[in-house]
C-alpha cells in the first residue's frame, strides 16, 4: 500500500492550490483612489460632527468695523462653521488637498490659520489640513508642517482632480448646528440664512475625484448630510 506522496505530487498538488487561490479569492491588492474616497466621506462625517457639537451661535459675535457684506456690530456667528475646503495651490505642493476649519479669527476672513483647524483626533499634535498657507505649520512643503500628510489626496492618492457639482458647486462644504449641509465661503455672507446669500444645500450634492484611469463619485444629500461613496 502506498504510505506517502512522492516528490512530484506535492509539487503537482501546491500548484493547483495556487491556481485555485488565484481564481476564487477576491480582488484584495489596494485601491489609492477608493481609499482616498473613503477617507474623505470620513472626514466630511467628522466636520458634520463638530459643527452639530460645536454650536457656533452667539449674537455678540460681531463686525466691529462692518464690511461689504454686514453693517458694523452686525452679528457674524455663523461665519464661524465648521467647514472642509478644497485647495490646490503652491502650499499644498500643486496637489489637490482639503482643510477642516472654523474662521473665527479676525471677523472670518474666509482663509484658515493654523489655530482655526481641527485638531487630529488621533495625535492632537496635527491639525487636520494637507497645506493651505504660507505659515510654516500649514505649508505643505515646509519642514514645520504639523498638518496630516494624507489629507493632501494628490500627493497620497494620486488624486488629480476633486469636482463639487449640483447642490454644492464650489470648494467648500460645511454645516450647521443642526448637521445641515451648506455651500460657499461664509466670509461673504450677510446672515445665517438670508436671502441673497442662502446656502443650505437643497439638491443633491456630488464630489468626484479622479486620477490617471478613473473616478469616484461622493453623494451628499440635502438636510441630512448623509454622504455615500459610488465605487
Amino acid at each position: 500500500m502506498k504510505k506517502a506522496f512522492t516528490m512530484l505530487e506535492l509539487i503537482f498538488v501546491i500548484v493547483v492550490m495556487g491556481i485555485i487561490i488565484a481564481v476564487v479569492t477576491p480582488n484584495t491588492r489596494s485601491n489609492p483612489l477608493q481609499e482616498a474616497a473613503v477617507q474623505l466621506a470620513s472626514h466630511i462625517r467628522y466636520t458634520q460632527h463638530l459643527a452639530m457639537m460645536d454650536d457656533r451661535f452667539n449674537p455678540n459675535k460681531t463686525h466691529s468695523s462692518g464690511d461689504a457684506y454686514v453693517a458694523a456690530n452686525s452679528p457674524i456667528w455663523y461665519r464661524e462653521r465648521w467647514q472642509l475646503a478644497f485647495y490646490s495651490n503652491a502650499y499644498t505642493d500643486g496637489a489637490e488637498a482639503y482643510t477642516i476649519f472654523s474662521d473665527t479669527v479676525n471677523n472670518s476672513t474666509g482663509n484658515a490659520q493654523a489655530s482655526e483647524i481641527a485638531k487630529n483626533p488621533e495625535n492632537s499634535a496635527q491639525i487636520m489640513t494637507g497645506g493651505y498657507g504660507s505659515a510654516n505649520a500649514i505649508d505643505y512643503n515646509d519642514p514645520e508642517f504639523i498638518g496630516m500628510k494624507k489629507l493632501n489626496i494628490g500627493k497620497t492618492y494620486g488624486v488629480t482632480s476633486v469636482d463639487l457639482e449640483g447642490g454644492c458647486a464650489n470648494s467648500r462644504l460645511s454645516f450647521d448646528h443642526l448637521g445641515r449641509p451648506l455651500q460657499g465661503d461664509h466670509a461673504t455672507m450677510t446672515g445665517p440664512y438670508s436671502a441673497g446669500t442662502q446656502r443650505l444645500i437643497t439638491s443633491d450634492c456630488t464630489i468626484t475625484l479622479s486620477d490617471a484611469t478613473d473616478s469616484i463619485v461622493l453623494h451628499i444629500e440635502p438636510e441630512t448630510g448623509f454622504v455615500s461613496v459610488a465605487f
